[in-house]
């Protein structure tokens, strides 16, 4: 029989995994879905193209500029583990950067079409963004290390990601008709969420700096990520998933102009998308996560979506792409859970916003930019589409050696097992 400890031991395990799924449920959701490449891409893609008249390369560099915040993730994270704020280093950031979102949104509204100052306000309202996401990243791998919940809050993380997708694929479809003022406030609403869940659920030790000053824990944490090998292999894996040439922008404009769709039937497709990848999320987390190993769950979804990237090549009709994109999507978060599952389990205890930030740098990154490599390749190298696809397809391959090169320790073991021991 288990003793009265263990059980009571498990039993706050349990109510911590709930509230922190909570938190990390709503918070993946408002700073997902209030994001310029979310909600209202679909808007801003439908400006840049039919009122500023912009090819896909600038389309896409747009896209990839106003991510800036998110490349330097890494320095907010580092920050948000060594220099807390009115004691926490989790919850005080999660709620300033919120606040500090709903404020660029709402200064959308009175802008012009301008390409620049779209550019300025789009990456104001992502940095703010950033600051809440690496808070929340930082509390999703602190909470997931120590109920080992590494692929169930992992799983969670994406399903609300995913969710995000899907309802911003028809509202993004119905707001790209409207003036984008309505979008703006749409998005400052959505990124108000997290604050009164941040303020009344998060929970955590107050913490006061080190004596010997921020600078002295930062250079801490340096050293200890420069010498976490598991993080850097992870993010050679992350770089070569997310590095294969994108076809996101490249798709817009095929479905606008070969296809004949509007924002509509566009927003309608990214809701197919998601809805695969919020099944893929579901079965990862509820099924896959504790009944196999990582290295197996890493080589099988890495490969599936992979594969799926092959049915772009018959993106020709409007029937078509509706089940190319569930399947894609399905196919696609697979691929991305199993990377960010590794992520959790590589980050190193203690820097835990920081590791992980490294991680998702790289995702954000190689993803954008890829977008604008994919667009850069049309256009001013002419390459088909279909060739697009399939160099997309053997990136995407390249990362698979290197998962069976992963040290042991760190793939080689379920969640489940890893609570029990």
């Amino acid at each position: 029989m288990q003793s009265q400890s263990t059980i009571h031991s498990s039993a706050i395990s349990n109510r911590s995994l709930l509230i922190a799924s909570v938190v990390i449920a709503v918070g993946f959701l408002a700073t997902t879905l209030a994001q310029p490449t979310v909600l209202v891409r679909i808007p801003l893609q439908n400006l840049l193209k039919n009122v500023l008249h912009t090819d896909r390369s600038a389309a896409a560099a747009f896209f990839f500029w106003i991510g800036l915040p998110w490349y330097i993730k890494p320095l907010i994270g580092i920050l948000s583990d060594s220099f807390p704020l009115f004691g926490s280093r989790r919850k005080s950031y999660i709620i300033m950067g919120a606040l500090a979102a709903v404020a660029a949104w709402f200064s959308l509204i009175s802008a012009t079409h301008s390409y620049s100052k779209l550019l300025v306000i789009c990456m104001i309202a992502n940095l703010a963004t950033v600051v809440a996401s690496t808070a929340l990243g930082g509390y999703m791998v602190e909470v997931a290390q120590a109920t080992s919940g590494a692929g169930r809050l992992t799983s969670l993380r994406n399903l609300a990601m995913q969710f995000s997708y899907l309802v911003a694929g028809p509202a993004g479809g119905f707001l790209g008709a409207m003036a984008l003022g309505w979008t703006a406030l749409a998005c400052g609403g959505i990124a108000f969420l997290i604050v009164p869940v941040a303020w009344w659920l998060v929970r955590e030790p107050h913490h006061q700096p080190a004596p010997a000053g921020v600078l002295h824990n930062m250079g801490r944490e340096l050293r200890v990520m420069i010498r976490a090998r598991s993080v850097w292999a992870t993010a050679a894996i992350a770089a070569l998933f997310y590095l294969a040439p994108g076809l996101s922008t490249a798709l817009f404009y095929l479905q606008q102009n070969t296809l004949h769709l509007n924002t509509q039937n566009q927003g309608h497709l990214t809701l197919l998308n998601a809805g695969g990848g919020m099944l893929a999320a579901v079965l990862y987390g509820v099924f896959a996560a504790r009944r196999f190993l990582l290295r197996s769950l890493l080589v099988a979804c890495l490969l599936v979506g992979a594969v799926v990237a092959l049915g772009y090549l018959y993106y020709d009709s409007y029937v078509h792409a509706q089940i190319i994109e569930a399947i894609y999507g399905f196919g696609y978060a697979l691929g991305e859970i199993a990377v960010m599952h590794l992520a959790v389990r590589a980050t190193p205890a203690g820097s835990e916003a920081l590791g992980f930030s490294v991680l998702m740098a790289v995702r954000n990154f190689f993803n954008w930019g890829s977008d604008w490599l994919g667009s850069a390749l049309i256009d001013q190298f002419h390459m088909h589409f279909d060739t697009l696809v399939y160099v997309n397809v053997g990136t995407t391959l390249l990362a698979v050696p290197l998962v069976l090169m992963l040290p042991k320790a760190l793939v080689s073991a379920r969640d489940a097992a890893i609570g029990a021991s």
